[in-house]
């Protein structure tokens, strides 16, 4: 199977193409008694973002198709001019003396730069910064922000809280290492997408318990928020397209090291389910109507309105996970872009 810059951008948000060729059947949606009468999913669907879904292979994600997804090929970075990323190498969590993280900064002479660490999505299974590692060139120039991209550890075969020890690492780094960098410690966002979102949310919150790093803003692009969502099956029009129910559940069970239960889950290992949100930075959610994200998405949004946080929220008809990625002409997925990007570019200016 060849495919192209956009039906690869699918495995930056969704980790579900099968790069080598090797197919799997999705099971068949099934409709919850809270959905009522059965509803066709693809019409649905927005007329603009409906073609590239003939070209992305159904998959339920699992041990028996990991290694597959994992080995997909990746769009290269874009050549000079646009910034060249650079690897660095930074102390991580707890067993990880060796983190990798990708540093692109549009201007290395300058100072007091305002600064976003991104947190690539992938059901905290699959993903490594170059999976976006184009739209990140793009949105450092655009900004005139550094970004640090962190390549944290993933699930199975390290589970909570290894990835998310990384990414918080990242954080500590780049506020310790900021006037090398060039960097205004007072206007860091963190950015993510899918996986990526929901640790961004659980920096947010450690950063915010322990109080010793300062963060400016939050955007987090559909949130994987919730372990919760993989015990309920959803209706069948939410999450049928890109990562759906199934692929939901194996990523927070490789992740929690168990599959979820409704009881609890470990500290800080699961954003939606902290007690507390007063005192997050203020945040950008954006999510499709079809995602299967989209209920917790809004579920987090309201609880940080009742916080008295500063929340946006855009829920975007006809939408499912990923599509700003995949057909990004699209109207929806263009006026979506414009959201998050002008949320960031608001909350990083010089006060």
């Amino acid at each position: 199977m060849h495919l192209n810059r956009r039906e690869l951008a699918a495995m930056s948000f969704s980790a579900l193409m099968l790069a080598t060729g090797a197919r799997a059947e999705a099971a068949s949606p099934t409709v919850g008694p809270a959905a009522g009468a059965a509803i066709d999913p693809l019409d649905l669907v927005d007329p603009e973002l409906r073609p590239i879904l003939d070209h992305i292979p159904p998959l339920d994600l699992g041990m028996d198709t990991l290694q597959a997804v994992r080995g997909a090929q990746f769009p290269p970075a874009l050549p000079l001019p646009a910034i060249q990323p650079q690897d660095r190498f930074i102390p991580g969590g707890a067993g990880n003396p060796r983190l990798r993280v990708v540093v692109l900064d549009p201007a290395p002479q300058a100072a007091a730069k305002p600064a976003i660490l991104h947190i690539h999505g992938g059901g905290l299974v699959v993903g490594k910064p170059e999976v976006v590692i184009q739209e990140l060139q793009q949105l450092a120039t655009e900004l005139g922000a550094v970004i640090v991209s962190v390549d944290y550890r993933l699930a199975p075969e390290h589970p909570f809280p290894a990835g998310f020890d990384d990414a918080y690492a990242t954080l500590e780094w780049m506020h310790r290492s900021a006037s090398e960098l060039g960097i205004d410690p007072s206007r860091i966002a963190l950015l993510g997408e899918s996986a990526g979102a929901g640790l961004a949310a659980a920096v947010s919150l450690r950063a915010r318990d322990r109080g010793e790093l300062p963060l400016r803003f939050q955007a987090l692009r559909y949130p994987m928020l919730d372990d919760r969502t993989a015990l309920h099956q959803p209706p069948a029009h939410l999450g049928t397209f890109i990562w759906n129910w199934q692929s939901n559940a194996f990523g927070w069970a490789s992740v929690l090291g168990r599959k979820p239960v409704m009881e609890h889950a470990p500290e800080g290992a699961v954003p939606a389910r902290a007690k507390d949100l007063h005192g997050l930075p203020e945040t950008w959610i954006g999510v499709g109507m079809l995602d299967l994200f989209a209920r917790e998405s809004m579920a987090f949004a309201g609880r940080l309105v009742e916080a008295g946080v500063p929340v946006e929220l855009s829920v975007v008809p006809g939408a499912y996970h990923g599509f700003d990625a995949m057909v990004p002409e699209a109207r929806v997925s263009a006026a979506f872009i414009a959201g998050w990007k002008s949320a960031l570019r608001r909350a990083l200016q010089a006060a």
